[in-house]
């Protein structure tokens, strides 16, 4: 599996930008730099010509990228949100600075992109001019730079900035491109490893896999998963080797605490600046040390950096630490580091205590540093107060069912059922509809030049034929049991029976459907189609029109959806280039927002221009209009010509064209019904909301279950292959431990003052509480208990209780909150 990256394009090459030059003028990655606690200048934002504090600073996007002139004629893909991202973060540091992006498309596609988007506009004030900067220049006295650019009105125009940052693109290394020849990996003609079509993350060379920007310029997410995708297509070559070169990770033996005085570590995290450029940090590790039970206290500029946790370790014994608190960031992202690191030094891992001075203190009152500080203190001091109370915590082991439930028959599901079968475990498939395929089956063409209904056919003949691969079609879920490792499924059947089925993890990927245009006469002209049936009559032979107008962004990007959905716009190249090569006479006309042809995508968007499609932009208050033959849906000759008018930088165009193309996308299904028996969320346009957008794309916060394709946002083929072979690659890692440790965080209940109400029963949603009928006491089942907490707030006599969030340790949290 290779992975060494990708490496970023030299400035020096565009000359007219004087990078080298001229000292206010940094790349993106300078920037980045000038941003970190540990970079130049300490986290504080300023000019490197003088340290003078910027207050106008602007963005460049697309240096080395989508630029034939120097070789890099595609795109990076990262540039556009890492640019909005650094102008938002330079906004919260220096307060009324004027950050101006100028761009050519903004490529905002990815889940929740366009919402952050939208929300540096709206809520930071940044400005987006499009437009291609065509050079700089510098004020001698003042050290500024001049932009020089072209407004969107045709005028050329120059603005002084006080700070310049390129936002430079990506390129192959030449050490990474040595390492792929020495593997007889060719290039193509960009430097990047030749790879065979939709096969996500192989190469040209069978057992050799490239992922991540070594492949293609990707974000992290994509890349991460990527990462689970060569790792499932590896790991299927090795599944007959499973397990003889395992190792497992050992510990130390567990100290035993009974009868310690408490002896309380404190760990103060200055997050960079997140942290410490608003709480004084020192400060609080002072009152720290007066705190009663606190043996020890520190702070550190990374608390989560291995060498910081290697220091952990040695405090531990050091001092005879029996207690830690980390007051840094999220428990949600770091808690398992640290309690794995309590844990390497003998404690037991649940005497453990995380508080969040980031988000609940510096970030919420970063212009009050005092006050901050002082909520800081009160934080820490609540921890330790809890933390006084902990006690160790010990975890049942269960066993795991081998097999998995895959929900969903498209492209997706049934590359995750064969990723897993692959693998030599059991697949249960369910299909809501009679045939498999889902969006696939409605694809002809794919811009890498793969034919989808070949794949489509393979992916069927395969499903159908794998001995471990049971299929259930024109089923739904009805009910879900049980938990991580030991699930029980009920299946409605069409004929009205029912199947069950075990298995030990589920694999959300039910789709999307495609959005439903109300606009631009469809269904009331019949010369007004959407871009999936062009693409049937194109495959069909059915095409004769020879004036074409496409409209993107129908249905995405708007009030009812709003996000991107990825692959419109990939479709219409794909589509307008096949029009092109049928007939080259065809006039094909493609109005657009933003055209997101990201990665190699811009490739295909440039050989479009090359065959003569024209391309409009439109602004969202000044749409399209299309006149035509409203109500004569069911005539073939419609007597008025349709007629498409837009507001373009070119001024008002009108065309007369013979068929009126609308660029839908996706929304998301019917998925509530089956997310609340998971126990799983959605995010607020109804998608599966995944546990982490980067450290874990694939999975959900509940244990045991994974996602992929459009069940988790808009995508293309190739991407929900990916993510198919990704999420298979996570069960497949949790079916081969054979069982697994239960969740430590489980209620308790207090014989003694247990009332036998069983209101604990009826509130609890995983199915973790019984009532003893002959006894008139309620039960926990470990195993099931995921630690919700919803039975100790039913509970009338507090009989029940929480592990890790007893009443008495809440109690001392409000107390030392209150001291």
């Amino acid at each position: 599996i290779l992975a060494p990256g990708a490496e970023t394009f030299d400035p020096h090459l565009r000359e007219e930008y004087g990078y080298g030059r001229y000292p206010n003028v940094v790349t993106s990655i300078e920037f980045e730099r000038i941003l970190s606690a540990s970079g130049p200048f300490g986290g504080h934002v300023q000019r490197p010509s003088d340290g003078r504090e910027p207050k106008r600073i602007a963005w460049i996007q697309c240096v080395g990228s989508r630029d034939v002139a120097c070789d890099r004629p595609y795109c990076s893909s990262v540039c556009c949100m890492y640019a909005v991202k650094e102008a938002v973060i330079a906004r919260e540091h220096l307060g009324e600075v004027q950050a101006t992006v100028f761009y050519l498309d903004i490529r905002a596609f990815g889940k929740d992109f366009e919402r952050y988007i939208e929300r540096a506009k709206a809520e930071q004030g940044v400005r987006f001019v499009r437009s291609f900067v065509s050079g700089l220049k510098e004020d001698p006295a003042t050290r500024d730079v001049i932009v020089r650019y072209a407004t969107p009105e045709g005028r050329v125009a120059e603005e002084a900035f006080d700070l310049v940052v390129l936002s430079v693109g990506l390129q192959p290394g030449r050490s990474a491109q040595e390492l792929a020849a020495r593997l007889g990996l060719s290039p193509d003609a960009r430097g990047f490893p030749a790879a065979p079509p939709l096969s996500p993350a192989a190469t040209v060379r069978p057992g050799v896999f490239a992922i991540g920007t070594f492949r293609e310029p990707k974000d992290i997410p994509e890349t991460v998963i990527e990462a689970s995708c060569a790792a499932a297509r590896a790991s299927a070559l090795l599944a007959p080797a499973r397990g003889t070169l395992t190792r497992s990770k050992t510990y130390p033996p567990e100290q035993d605490i009974r009868g310690q005085e408490e002896r309380v570590g404190v760990f103060v995290c200055h997050c960079g600046i997140n942290i410490g450029g608003v709480i004084d940090v020192p400060q609080v590790v002072e009152y720290a040390r007066t705190l009663p039970g606190v043996a020890y206290a520190e702070h550190n500029l990374y608390t989560c950096s291995q060498d910081t946790q290697s220091r952990i370790r040695e405090k531990i014994a050091e001092y005879g630490l029996n207690r830690v608190v980390v007051a840094s960031c999220t428990p949600r992202t770091h808690e398992p580091l640290f309690q794995d690191t309590i844990r390497e030094a003998g404690l037991n891992r649940f005497l453990f205590e995380m508080t969040n001075l980031r988000e609940q203190a510096a970030w919420v009152h970063r212009q009050d540093p005092a006050a901050a500080t002082e909520k800081a203190k009160q934080l820490v001091a609540m921890a330790v107060a809890k933390a006084r109370l902990l006690r160790p915590i010990s975890r049942p082991r269960v066993g795991v069912e081998p097999s998995v439930l895959v929900v969903g028959g498209g492209a997706a599901g049934m590359t995750a059922a064969l990723a897993v079968a692959d693998q030599g475990f059991d697949v249960h498939l369910v299909e809501r509809e009679a045939v498999l395929g889902g969006h696939l089956r409605h694809m002809y063409r794919h811009l890498s030049g793969a034919d989808p209904q070949a794949l489509l056919r393979s992916l069927i003949g395969r499903v159908e034929a794998h001995p471990r691969i049971h299929l259930y079609t024109q089923a739904e879920v009805a009910e879900v049991a049980g938990y991580v490792g030991k699930f029980e499924t009920t299946l409605r059947l069409h004929d009205g029976g029912e199947a069950h089925v075990a298995h030990g993890a589920v694999i959300v990927a039910t789709g999307a459907r495609a959005t439903t245009a109300h606009e631009y006469l469809y269904g009331q002209d019949p010369r007004v189609i959407t871009q999936t049936e062009l693409e049937a009559k194109l495959a069909a032979g059915q095409v004769e029109a020879r004036r074409v107008v496409m409209i993107q962004c129908v249905g995405s990007r708007d009030e009812k959806h709003p996000y991107c959905s990825r692959f419109c716009c990939s479709q219409a190249i794909k589509n307008a280039i096949a029009l092109k090569e049928a007939n080259p006479q065809t006039e094909v006309v493609v109005l657009y927002r933003d055209i997101r042809a990201y990665g190699f995508r811009e490739l295909h968007y440039r050989r479009a221009r090359e065959l003569g499609v024209l391309f409009f932009p439109y602004e969202p208050d000044k749409r399209p209009r299309v006149q035509g033959d409203p109500g004569r849906a069911q005539q073939a000759t419609p007597e008025a010509p349709l007629r498409v008018e837009a507001d373009t930088p070119d001024g008002r165009l009108t065309w007369e064209p013979d068929l009126v193309v609308l660029s839908t996308g996706v929304e998301a299904g019917d998925n509530r019904a089956l997310a609340q028996m998971l126990k799983v969320p959605l995010n607020e346009d109804g998608f599966f909301l995944e546990a982490h957008v980067k450290l874990r794309p694939l999975e959900f916060a509940a244990d045991g279950v994974y996602l992929c394709g459009l069940a988790h946002s808009p995508r293309d083929l190739d991407e929900a292959m990916a993510q198919a072979y990704g999420a298979a690659v996570r069960a497949v890692a949790l079916l081969s431990k054979g069982e697994l440790e239960a969740a430590g965080i489980t209620a308790t209940v207090n014989e003694r003052t247990c009332a036998g109400c069983g209101l604990c029963v009826s509130v609890c949603p995983y199915g973790a509480r019984r009532l003893d009928e002959e006894r008139r006491v309620a039960e926990v089942i470990d195993v099931l208990c995921q630690g919700c907490g919803a039975c100790c707030v039913a509970c009338p006599s507090g009989a029940s209780q929480q592990k890790g969030f007893e009443k008495r340790m809440e109690l001392a949290k409000i107390e030392a909150a209150l001291t």
